[in-house]
């Protein structure tokens, strides 16, 4: 950090744009100090003399800064005088041009943002927990900055728009949140905002230019490849072009609905099930009715309506375009339009349609769209496209069968990336389970857990994680994981939580896991459940005391004086031989 501190030095940068002012202040005053000493004047007794260097400058000091004082040492001659306001004038010149270039130092912007600069590197420089590197403060960022935010975990933001910069401090965060004005794919830019600090967890780049997001996501990979990057990106070619450098987690939230959409037309209990586990911790999932299979029209053919179409022709249903341009594909049946109209929409089958796609890039005219299909066919399945988060009064008004926001999606998806690993490799291996076994699995876990959207935490079995566990299993102790999910209070009662997916170091991955599974070392859990049951847990693997209530029932004594007690009580319950000495520390020998 030290090179951007001599690159963004306010100080210097002070004296290049003041270095005229002040040449001209320092050339008055040398020429004023010197032609007053060369000036000659009179003492008391009405002798010639002159003023010492040391005279001069102190008089011309206090005299150019307008403080006045008087004549020293000796009443000033005519000569003086004279010199002296030709002097008072020249400094009134130079004062008036160098305040006039504070003033316009004080109002340049690169000023600005080099103080902004030097004040958020130090903020970063200081800082000595794990924080998040997040680049692009719209809305999806700051949905990001919120959910870590109550999480008690730091971030970083890096935003072009300086508008966006200035909200961060109306949020109220508990946490202070280092943000400034500058390029996310400035590679130096990412290095001053902490992308080599030893804190640094993680890189989240979510603005909305894929290449800035592209650029970020080759910096990371260079410049810090054990950080795991999350990285947006609303283009198929910018997604293949993060691949091909291995890029670790890739987000389209337009290709991921795509996904959930086709899961949902051929394995709605797995949708259900995946709705459930991703949604928002403690909300109540509502169940939806499940998408039909009949014929379905999609308002609008960009990005998302291109995906749209892609997931409808990998289940083989039959789907009808409008836009304003059809393209005319020779597959697909197109209507000209903006789905606005009831022309439009009756003449692509709207009245005998099963669903339909408002998913244009305005607000407005996706519920347009969405109320005159309704108004049309009251049983229509209505999937309805919010571009703005700020639009969400209007789009929870209209009762659709499902509201897709590209920034919850993504925000709800990093999330779970940099929270809960494990919850990504969980989520793929329920999408190759079939129907019977997620409705199973469904059925079971929301009549233990409720409808209530669980907590899901990872906990890895290890000395720093889960100390008083490890221990136990490393000295041989066989533990299940029915004998561990007991309450800490009540061992007669289960936690309020599930173990969802184990994953192992020897590739030995267990999904829903049976109760008897023994637990090893090293071991990473996949958990869901209430809050309080996760810290309950927490505790019982972290705790010796705890843990030993949960598995025997007993409970251990704490404390030196309770632990002296106890030894004390077990050696006087020790019977005696007939023929035994006591020995010094109170056991008997024979």
């Amino acid at each position: 950090m030290e090179p951007l501190a001599r690159h963004h030095s306010v100080f210097f940068l002070i004296m290049r744009r003041m270095r005229t002012p002040l040449i001209m202040l320092i050339t008055i005053m040398a020429i004023s100090v010197l032609g007053l000493t060369l000036v000659p004047g009179v003492d008391d007794d009405g002798k010639v003399t002159y003023l010492s260097f040391f005279h001069a400058l102190y008089f011309m000091s206090y005299t150019a800064t307008t403080i006045g004082f008087g004549e020293v040492p000796y009443s000033f001659s005519d000569q003086q005088r004279l010199w002296v306001t030709i002097s008072i004038y020249m400094s009134v010149i130079g004062w008036a041009y160098t305040l006039g270039s504070v003033f316009n130092l004080l109002s340049d912007r690169s000023l600005r943002q080099a103080i902004s600069m030097q004040r958020f590197v130090r903020a970063v420089r200081r800082l000595r927990e794990p924080f998040y590197l997040v680049a692009g403060y719209g809305e999806t960022g700051r949905l990001i900055c919120q959910a870590l935010d109550r999480k008690g975990v730091r971030a970083v933001v890096l935003e072009i728009d300086d508008n966006k910069v200035g909200e961060i401090d109306l949020h109220s965060y508990a946490l202070d949140v280092p943000a400034i004005c500058a390029d996310a794919g400035n590679p130096e830019t990412l290095k001053y905002a902490g992308l080599t600090h030893p804190h640094c967890a993680g890189v989240v780049a979510l603005t909305n230019d894929d290449q800035t997001n592209l650029a970020l996501a080759i910096s990371a990979r260079l410049l810090a490849p054990k950080v795991p990057a999350v990285c947006r990106a609303e283009h198929r070619a910018t997604s293949a072009n993060m691949a091909s450098f291995g890029t670790r987690h890739i987000i389209n939230p337009f290709e991921r609905f795509s996904e959930t959409l086709a899961l949902a037309l051929h394995a709605p209990n797995a949708s259900q099930l995946m709705g459930w586990l991703t949604g928002l911790p403690g909300t109540c999932f509502e169940r939806r009715r499940d998408p039909p299979r009949g014929h379905w029209i999609i308002c609008g053919h960009g990005r998302f309506g291109r995906w749209m179409v892609d997931a409808m022709d990998a289940e083989a249903v039959p789907v009808t375009i409008i836009d304003i341009e059809p393209k005319g594909d020779g597959v697909h049946r197109w209507v000209q339009g903006d789905g606005t109209g009831k022309d439009a929409l009756t003449e692509a089958g709207v009245t005998t349609a099963s669903g339909i796609v408002c998913g244009t890039s305005s607000d407005v005219d996706n519920l347009s769209i969405a109320v005159t299909a309704r108004e049309l066919n009251p049983g229509l399945f209505v999937i309805l496209r919010q571009n703005h988060y700020d639009n969400r009064a209007l789009f929870d008004a209209f009762e659709s069968d499902i509201t897709v926001v590209p920034s919850r999606i993504i925000a709800h998806e990093c999330l779970a990336i940099l929270s809960t690993p494990l919850l990504a490799p969980f989520l793929a291996e329920v999408r190759t389970r079939d129907e019977d076994w997620c409705g199973a699995h469904l059925e079971r876990l929301t009549t233990r857990l409720g409808w209530t959207v669980p907590e899901i935490r990872s906990e890895r079995i290890n000395l720093s994680r889960a100390p008083a566990l490890y221990r136990r299993l490393m000295r041989g102790e066989t533990v299940t994981l029915s004998m561990l999910l007991r309450s800490p209070v009540d061992r007669s009662v289960a936690l309020h939580c599930e173990v969802l997916f184990l994953d192992r170091d020897d590739d030995d991955h267990l999904l829903m896991p049976a109760a008897n599974t023994p637990i090893r070392a090293g071991d990473e859990l996949l958990l869901a459940g209430t809050a309080a049951a996760l810290n309950d847990f927490r505790l019982i693997v972290g705790n010796e005391h705890t843990l030993n209530y949960v598995l025997t029932g007993e409970d251990l004594p704490g404390g030196w004086i309770w632990e002296r007690l106890a030894r004390s009580k077990a050696r006087a319950s020790l019977p005696a031989p007939a023929n035994g000495r006591p020995k010094s520390n109170g056991s008997y020998l024979p």
